[in-house]
């Protein structure tokens, strides 16, 4: 598996796709790949610090079981403490959010969907930065420590390439709804295929236009687009829009079962 670049502590960053390569009814399109997160804590039993990204998510869109055996496997000298689990919320959050207020109310199991992200592997976002600067550099020659090289949140995050990769996966899925996961999966994918719509709002911010499908054309194929807010955003993860929690609370009560009920006609 190719190298992307090193978490601190010494794991290898790759690539994170979708596996199960047969035909899907759906395919999803997220932003970027999340990672296995720890909690370093010195030899007196003080939290260094609290979310540490320290390896690549074991599979796209991660819903955090098996985190303590990944983080075991992470060997790091003892004069500077040990690794355990980060807290739930940053480990899969993002994996069960999209199970439980997007797949299920559709009907869907994870075997009925084909799973992407316009970046396919771990960034270091800038908190992470911060944390990697103040509590792993100062020490990382000390203790002989892999030096970290997660690369960053890219400023363009999916170029024509990645576009014409991501676009063989949806031909190859045979999907035939599109579920795009925020502003950016707008903005980098389906804009410059159809420029009728560059973030989620140009669908409508009314309750009753949110989650509704769309007739697009990406390259030579016709597909239902089923624009819907970031998992981050419909769980209150982190920062949040109520504004959009607020849309998919309506769209869970009034509109998902007819989505479903559209994806079961065929």
């Amino acid at each position: 598996m190719k190298s992307i670049g090193t978490f601190p502590f010494g794991q290898s960053v790759h690539e994170v796709s979708q596996k199960d390569r047969t035909s899907k009814d759906v395919f999803v399109l997220g932003v970027y790949a999340s990672a296995v997160h720890a909690r370093w804590i010195n030899k007196s039993q003080k939290t260094v610090v609290n979310a540490l990204a320290v390896a690549s998510e074991p599979y796209i869109f991660w819903r955090g079981e098996n985190a303590e055996s990944i983080i075991q496997q992470i060997v790091i000298p003892e004069e500077i403490g040990r690794l355990i689990p980060a807290k739930q919320d940053f480990n899969g959050p993002s994996g069960i959010a999209l199970d439980k207020l997007i797949l299920h109310p559709l009907e869907l199991e994870r075997q009925n969907v084909w799973l992407c992200d316009l970046v396919p592997h771990s960034c270091v976002n800038p908190s992470q930065r911060k944390a990697i600067e103040r509590a792993y550099l100062p020490i990382a020659s000390k203790y002989g420590l892999a030096k970290p090289t997660v690369p960053p949140v890219p400023t363009v995050l999916a170029d024509d390439n990645r576009r014409k990769a991501i676009l063989a996966e949806i031909i190859e899925s045979e999907a035939k709804i599109l579920i795009l996961l925020g502003d950016k999966p707008i903005q980098w994918f389906l804009f410059p295929f159809d420029n009728r719509w560059r973030k989620l709002s140009d669908f409508g911010h009314a309750g009753q236009s949110y989650g509704q499908l769309h007739k697009a054309r990406i390259g030579d194929k016709e597909i239902d687009v089923l624009p819907l807010a970031h998992p981050r955003q419909i769980a209150r993860l982190g920062q949040s829009s109520a504004v959009w929690y607020d849309n998919h609370e309506k769209w869970l009560k009034q509109s998902a079962s007819k989505v479903a009920q559209y994806l079961k006609s065929g």
